[in-house]
């Protein structure tokens, strides 16, 4: 819920939930490790998430991802200098048959490649 408010957990707000709830940060910090749900760096306004689940890697998508980190001058976990976009990746997301896919947001884009990145993106300008 708090990820949620605040958009990420830095480690002053880790120490707040931990006070509030009368448990060590260490047990704090650990779940926010742990899943790749919680992050501690704030994202862009768009969130790319890339499927790299075994169909949409093996159709291509560590190619989006290095395409991806060319147009955005920025790595998978990262957000670009003006908050606009973030890249992710993800294990699968329900795609499958149309692999390689990747979301925007809540935006699914199937049949990705690296040459319908740019225009993608530009949809989000």
């Amino acid at each position: 819920m708090v990820q949620g408010v605040y958009g990420h957990l830095p480690m002053e707000i880790q120490q707040r939930i931990a006070m509030r709830m009368d448990i060590p940060l260490s047990e704090i910090s650990g779940v926010i490790s742990f899943y790749s749900f919680f992050t501690t760096q704030p994202k862009g306004k768009y969130v790319i998430n890339i499927c790299l689940g075994t169909a949409c890697y093996v159709r291509g998508g560590k190619n989006i991802v290095e395409k991806l980190e060319e147009l955005l001058h920025i790595r998978v976990g990262e957000t670009t200098e003006d908050k606009k976009f973030s890249i992710n990746v993800m294990r699968c997301i329900g795609a499958c048959g149309l692999a390689p896919a990747i979301s925007i947001n809540d935006q699914v884009y199937k049949q990705v490649n690296p040459d319908k990145l740019s225009l993608i993106l530009a949809t989000y300008e």
